[in-house]
């Protein structure tokens, strides 16, 4: 798998797809982020939505997080807006403010699936 770094003193802004892993300790301005695996290092400053399999915080996001395995929020972790992710960890001292949505990849949304099993109605 190939890994991309951004250093801690590095700024860059613009659309961003990586096909295997990228470590961000710099800062990014983008309108979205696409990547295989993305790790957000502690001195790591993102504002854009991101699209992941799997996303890994330590530093601060200002924008959407969609991961289609697991989101890890560690303690110096801040997010602002909304999480959707099968698979949510979440540790002492992260700091979150938006909407989560914990759901595997189906046709239905959560609120419609948990109304449906709440009412009884069989899934398909």
């Amino acid at each position: 798998m190939t890994r991309s770094i951004i250093g801690e003193n590095s700024f860059f802004e613009g659309k961003f797809y990586v096909k295997g892993e990228l470590e961000i300790q710099g800062k990014c301005e983008a309108l979205c982020i696409g990547v295989d695996h993305l790790i957000v290092g502690k001195t790591g400053k993102i504002k854009a939505d991101i699209k992941a399999s799997t996303i890994t915080v330590e530093g601060i996001i200002i924008g959407n997080l969609k991961a289609t395995v697991r989101i890890v929020l560690y303690p110096t972790a801040k997010v602002l807006g909304n999480i959707s992710t099968p698979e949510l960890i979440i540790q002492k001292g992260a700091i979150i403010e938006g909407k989560c949505t914990i759901i595997s990849e189906t046709e239905k949304s959560a609120r419609d699936l948990i109304l449906e099993l709440y009412e009884g109605k069989e899934q398909k």
